[in-house]
């Protein structure tokens, strides 16, 4: 029974899926104008269209260990699970964890500009992610884990580049920071069972986050500001 329980934990985010239907996924380009099953609510949706609310999209590895961090960050209003990056439309999860659409696991944060800032949002980023592995997250590898921060203007470029410049001056990290910056792309939310794993699933998700050293290599990373 241990060796079973050791052999799930391992398993990769790809591979740990949740017994559940597939369902289409729902596309959102960067200038949101829809709220379809899996998005944003509508009224945030519609602030985000007025511009009176901001969506910003980060690829951190697994999206089910993304989600948390910016859920608990102040200003956050709603954090989606999907995929971006790539060319292929509509993709499946089954389609991403094959590494052949070009799409990364990603979550998009819709927040209150009133409140947080871009540039605090890349601060939870960082301390969630191994900005120094290249094509992959901790025990997941490949590109669909790539780390990447989407731009949606030249703000939002300028603060990202900035601050990944900060992290490299500081010197702190173990080697140079891989993650990309680059500019959005549209937004698919992935499929509903994918959305609050970490609520819906806790054992499951605590096995897999567990299992992949997720939070050993944070801790060796950021020590006291480690995310979880």
């Amino acid at each position: 029974m241990r060796l079973a329980l050791i052999a799930l934990s391992l398993a990769a985010c790809t591979s740990a899926t949740a017994e559940a239907p597939s369902t289409q996924p729902a596309v959102v380009t960067p200038a949101v104008s829809a709220a379809p099953a899996g998005t944003a609510a509508p009224d945030l949706e519609a602030g985000v269209a007025a511009g009176t609310l901001k969506a910003a999209v980060f690829a951190g590895g697994c999206f089910w260990c993304m989600e948390g961090p910016f859920e608990r960050a102040a200003g956050v209003l709603s954090v989606v699970s999907g995929y971006a990056g790539g060319t292929e439309a509509n993709p499946t999860y089954e389609q991403v964890g094959s590494g052949r659409t070009g799409h990364a696991e990603v979550v998009r944060v819709v927040y209150d500009p009133a409140r947080t800032s871009f540039a605090a949002l890349l601060e939870v980023y960082w301390h969630n992610v191994d900005p120094t592995q290249r094509d992959g997250q901790f025990c997941d590898e490949g590109r669909q884990y790539r780390t990447a921060v989407f731009f949606s203007d030249d703000t939002e470029r300028a603060a990202a580049t900035a601050s990944k410049a900060a992290l490299e001056a500081a010197g702190t990290l173990p080697g140079p920071i891989v993650t990309e910056i680059v500019p959005a792309t549209p937004f698919y939310a992935a499929e509903g069972y994918h959305q609050d794993f970490y609520r819906t699933n806790p054992t499951r998700y605590a096995m897999y986050r567990a299992g992949c050293g997720r939070d050993r290599r944070l801790q060796a990373l950021w020590g006291a500001s480690a995310g979880h």
